[in-house]
């Protein structure tokens, strides 16, 4: 993007940026990140191979143990995973847009935007914007994959709810590795930073295996854990069950993510040294 592109009132640097310039920012950005990863194919192999590297293996591996005290074998547990699985999607591609964020840094990107007359938000909202893309594109290929190892789809409204309440809370979460991104000193350290944040939430959760045999203290981590309740809110809206729960905690953590952490980015972005 250069200065060409913007309109000539966005080019003074003092001036207010209008909503108006800040949407035709973020649309330049979305642009710019789009044609970089046409340049760079190789990023999509994590929005692509992930979903089908983690159904294969938990379906296979863990399907007919956890099947059976489900009560229905591997397919009762293809009906309770993919639902799960698909929380998980905007975690990963989350940690990506960090570690992607903090390579921009490294290189020099984020110093010519800085340079340029241009709403600092418009830079962060781009790469939300494309990571949102990506995490539509790797849960496209998990219903894909879903379906090739049985499981059924029986309410498509609710898939797409779904997939709305995943990537509402993905890009919440978005924003505290966008943070992370920028006070990190390399992308290894996001990265590091991110597995040792998730790890325990991920696993914590509800979305490989039922909660009932976790002892008590855990259960009770698993009521709150935004994974966990975000797993079985999809569940409940693609294969029935309870939803309520796990859609308020879900939109609760989301908006205090967001509502905390965008200042924080933005402020951090903006005052980078």
């Amino acid at each position: 993007m250069s200065a060409a592109t913007l309109h000539p009132a966005d080019l003074k640097a003092d001036a207010p940026i209008s909503l108006r310039a800040h949407l035709r920012h973020t649309g330049a950005l979305i642009r710019r990140n789009l044609l970089w990863i046409r340049q760079d194919p190789e990023s999509m192999f994590d929005a692509i191979l992930f979903p089908v590297i983690f159904t294969l293996l938990f379906v296979y591996v863990f399907g007919g143990s956890i099947g059976q005290s489900l009560g229905g074998g591997q397919q009762a547990y293809v009906q309770y995973v993919v639902p799960g699985l698909m929380a998980m999607m905007g975690m990963n591609m989350a940690q990506g847009v960090g570690t992607g964020f903090n390579t921009d840094f490294n290189s020099g990107v984020m110093d010519r935007f800085r340079s340029l007359p241009i709403g600092r938000g418009s830079v962060l909202f781009a790469k939300i914007a494309v990571e949102l893309m990506r995490m539509l594109i790797a849960t496209a290929v998990l219903m894909i994959v879903g379906v090739l190892v049985g499981f059924d789809i029986t309410n498509w409204p609710g898939l797409f709810a779904s997939v709305g309440l995943s990537a509402v809370f993905g890009s919440a979460l978005m924003w505290v590795f966008l943070t992370l991104g920028v006070i990190m000193k390399s992308a290894q350290s996001v990265q590091a930073m991110g597995f040792l944040v998730l790890m325990p939430l991920q696993f914590g959760s509800s979305i490989f295996a039922p909660t009932q045999s976790m002892p008590g203290w855990l259960q009770n981590f698993t009521d709150y854990n935004p994974l966990s309740s975000l797993a079985d809110a999809a569940r409940g809206l693609m294969v029935g069950g309870p939803v309520a729960h796990g859609l308020w905690v879900t939109l609760g953590w989301s908006v205090a993510l967001t509502v905390v952490m965008a200042p924080i980015a933005i402020h951090k972005f903006r005052t980078k040294s």
